[in-house]
Parts: structure tokens; sequence; C-alpha cells
């Protein structure tokens, strides 16, 4: 039997203060998320149906492949960070809930670093 009240038993177990800048980071790719997708869409509309070399002239120009590479860090970011929560929620075996957040960090590292590299290579091809 133990003479500590139910307040002394949890205090210090609660949060680990990392909660904070996990959340900043969600909703700051979020808002980074939004003007990036409607200038996506803004620009790709018109290229509906527009030959490969046409749009690979679009990739080219500078300032499309900037927003391109920031739109790819943004969403594999935002994505990652989701995927993150969901997991830590709602997995409740240790082992499970560690190989799936290892494999989450691993696919948005693998696909944002080969979707990084293909918009580097139309925009450096010609």
């Amino acid at each position: 039997m133990s003479l500590r009240t139910d307040l002394g038993k949890v205090r210090g177990l609660g949060s680990a203060k990392e909660g904070v800048g996990h959340w900043w980071s969600q909703r700051l790719t979020a808002i980074a998320l939004i003007p990036l997708l409607i200038w996506l869409i803004a620009s790709i509309v018109p290229l509906a149906g527009a030959e490969v070399r046409i749009v690979r002239e679009w990739i080219s120009e500078p300032v499309n492949s900037v927003l391109l590479l920031s739109l790819i860090v943004a969403v594999f970011h935002h994505a990652q960070l989701g995927l993150q929560v969901v997991i830590e929620d709602y997995v409740h075996t240790v082992w499970l809930k560690l190989a799936s957040l290892i494999v989450v960090k691993f696919l948005a590292f693998g696909l944002s670093t080969t979707s990084i590299f293909a918009v580097l290579k139309i925009a450096f091809s010609g």
C-alpha cells in the first residue's frame, strides 16, 4: 500500500513536451500546401493535352521547378507527420508501432527523394 495520492502517482508521467513541435510542423506544412496546390492546379490545367516537350519546358523553368520541389517536400513531410500520429494513436502493439513508424519514414524519404530526382533530371536535361 502506498501513501501517495493519485495525483502524486501520475505526476511526471504526462506529456513529453514533444507534441507542440509536431503539431506546429503539421500546421505549417498544411498552410504551405494551400498556395502550392492552388498554383499547381492553376498551372497544370492549361497544360492538359499538351505535348511532353511543352510539359518538360514548363518544369524546366526555374520558378516552376523550385515550386514543384517545395510542393514535394511539403507533401511528403505532411503525410509522414499525419501517418505518424495515426500510428501512435491507433497501433497498440509496441513492435508493430515501431515497425510501422520506420516503414512510413523510409517510404516518405524514398518517395520524396525519387520525386525530387525526377524533377531535377527534367529541369536540368534541357
